[in-house]
């Protein structure tokens, strides 16, 4: 039986906690909230069938006058040398040039976050996304490297160093002309993070661990001379008191000895990055070294992540930028059957999808880079879906413009194969999309089942507890006679109002949803892959859809030049995610869709048990 509830707005509560019952690779173990700290996620609030507007309408100013001013002054001097630069003398060489990566230096692109005290430029969020867009408008392969090197690379530093860390590796991040690394990823430990084997042992006398293992597809691993490592160490459980094994982080520098890397990797793209293997042969690192706590690494890693998935939407959203700048010249230009192809429809339907895309994912990179600047701290699970969204949404901008090109696009000399060939690691780097929907499903539901557990104990005690009792029985009530359901109109233009009506109807059935998974499944939720895959795809289009509404309303108040575009963009979006949210939610409770997957399950497990294909030739017997 599925119990229908409706959403209710909250202007500053909600809490509980949120434990992904099995280890999912790049996913934090909890996310944390308390009654004195409420947790003011959107999406998390969502899946409680709750509306907490505070994070996302009005869309974030993040910036004043004046730090805008400084950004585009920063700007300014990079686009000037972007525009002389050649990605395409990167590719051939490997590595960007050295006048190049001397060029970068000097201009600081490789401490924008560090504080100015360690001789960095101190930008904000929403600065480091505004910077992620002029270089991933020219090459997504110099893009890694500076990424690789800040937004994980010597993030932990930033993040959870001591003072004593923090000045002496800082400055030579920033300015002292030093690679860093993050050394995560093992053989045995793609996308499960928390099963590394390498290990790092202390030494009888407390002063050094001696570490031992191997990192692979570390990006800047042949170049880097300081890593944030990842290993084993044995600790002392505190509520048992014996020993057991936990992840901890390490700054570990080249010159302990013992640190070694592999070739270079032959890789599909981004091949101005350099990604090699990294040895660590009784590497001898001082206890001064550990980050974080020893024992903490898995946290360490996993914020590290979560606090830099936002730049890929900044950045990925200037790729698209040029991609589309490519297909309108193209488009505006290129005659066929004696007409520009900008007048026929599916050229327009084309580039009208692309520029919604593009609309979305910069709109989601500065929504949560715009939140974190204004001391939000729950945006993990926003941060997950811009990174997911921002890399399928510029593949398939790409591959468009590619078609839009036609031979054009398919040769090397339109730029757009190796675009599209440096975009494909986007979606499988810090946090591989598909565990990173997971991430969002299971850790949604579960802030959502907290509350049903809430309630059952209500129940036990409902003499002391009848108000809540009461409050969520007529929130119920009214929701099954059709009203008391979400309703967004108060925080959109006037003009937006009617998509925004789209919005809330993809909320209620989602918090329906949501709630009918609970009662019918219970913990077993988390191996129902293809039910969450499709719930994860639907909290994807619910915050796109409120990200557009946000901005496009901001954009109209604000009387900007675009706004009459921007609401197009947002009323078209908001139609087609309402209609995608719609049959995603119908596949998870119709029998015919749950009797498909068990369907799709045995054609898996025949192509498994025969190693590919099942079938022979139609032509053999």
């Amino acid at each position: 039986m599925m119990i229908r509830t409706g959403v209710k707005v909250l202007q500053q509560s909600g809490s509980g906690v949120v434990q992904i019952s099995r280890c999912l690779s790049a996913t934090p173990k909890r996310y944390n909230s308390t009654a004195d700290a409420p947790n003011l996620s959107f999406m998390a609030n969502l899946f409680r069938g709750e509306i907490q507007p505070v994070q996302v309408f009005p869309y974030p100013e993040a910036a004043d006058a004046e730090q805008k001013e400084f950004i585009r002054s920063l700007r300014e001097p990079i686009d000037r040398f972007f525009a002389e630069y050649d990605p395409v003398e990167s590719e051939k060489l490997g590595k960007p040039s050295d006048a190049v990566m001397e060029a970068m230096w000097d201009m600081g692109c490789f401490g924008l976050m560090a504080p100015e005290e360690y001789g960095g430029l101190n930008l904000s969020n929403t600065g480091y996304a505004t910077m992620g867009d002029a270089v991933g408008g020219v090459d997504l392969g110099l893009a890694v490297v500076l990424g690789a090197h800040q937004s994980i690379g010597w993030k932990g530093v930033l993040l959870y160093g001591t003072d004593e860390q923090k000045k002496k590796y800082l400055p030579m991040v920033t300015t002292g002309k030093t690679i860093a690394a993050f050394a995560l990823t093992e053989p045995s430990s793609g996308s499960d993070a928390g099963s590394i084997r390498t290990r790092a042992v202390k030494s009888a006398c407390g002063k050094f661990y001696t570490m031992n293992g191997s990192k692979i597809w570390i990006s800047g691993g042949g170049i880097s001379d300081i890593l944030t490592v990842f290993a084993q160490t044995e600790v002392d459980d505190p509520k048992t008191g014996k020993k057991r094994d936990k992840v901890t982080a390490f700054i570990v520098e080249r010159s302990f000895g013992g640190v070694t890397s592999g070739p270079a990797e032959d890789k599909m793209g981004i091949r101005c990055s350099n990604t090699t293997e990294v040895f660590f042969d009784d590497v001898k690192i001082p206890v001064e070294n550990v980050l974080g706590g020893e024992g903490n690494g898995f946290k360490v890693a996993m914020n590290i992540l979560n606090n830099g998935r936002f730049g890929m939407a900044g950045t990925l959203a200037g790729t698209m930028r040029i991609c589309i700048a490519k297909a309108t010249e193209h488009a505006n230009n290129r005659v066929q059957f004696g007409k520009k192809i900008k007048e026929f429809g599916n050229v327009q339907e084309k580039l009208a999808r692309m520029a919604m895309l593009q609309y979305v994912t910069q709109s989601m990179g500065f929504m949560v880079a715009g939140n974190m600047d204004n001391g939000a701290k729950d945006y993990h699970l926003e941060a997950a879906i811009s990174k997911i969204f921002a890399s399928e949404a510029a593949w398939h901008v790409c591959d468009e413009a590619i078609q839009i090109l036609g031979g054009n696009g398919f040769m090397t000399a339109s730029g757009l194969e190796k675009i599209l060939r440096d975009i494909r690691i986007y979606r499988i780097f810090e946090g591989a999309n598909d565990i990173l929907r997971l991430f969002v499903a299971l850790t949604g539901i579960q802030y959502a089942g907290s509350h049903l557990k809430e309630l059952q104990l209500a129940f036990k005690n409902p003499t002391a507890n009848l108000g809540l009792i009461f409050k969520e029985g007529s929130r119920r009530a009214a929701r099954t006679i059709g009203i008391g359901g979400a309703d967004l109109s108060q925080y959109v233009a006037p003009q937006l109002k009617e998509s925004a009506q789209f919005c809330a109807e993809s909320i209620d059935m989602f918090s329906v949803a949501v709630e009918s998974l609970l009662i019918k499944y219970g913990k077993r939720i988390v191996d129902e892959q293809f039910l969450l895959i499709r719930l994860a795809d639907s909290a994807i289009d619910i915050y796109a859809m409120a990200n557009v509404l946000s901005r496009a309303s901001r954009a109209v108040n604000a009387g900007m030049p675009s706004a009459e575009h921007e609401v197009l963009m947002a009323k078209a979006w908001c139609i087609e995610a309402n209609n995608r949210v719609t049959g995603n939610l119908k596949r998870i409770n119709k029998r015919l869709h749950l009797e498909n997957f068990k369907t799709m399950s045995s054609i898996a497990k025949n192509v498994l048990e025969s190693g590919g294909v099942v079938q022979k030739l139609p032509v053999e017997c």
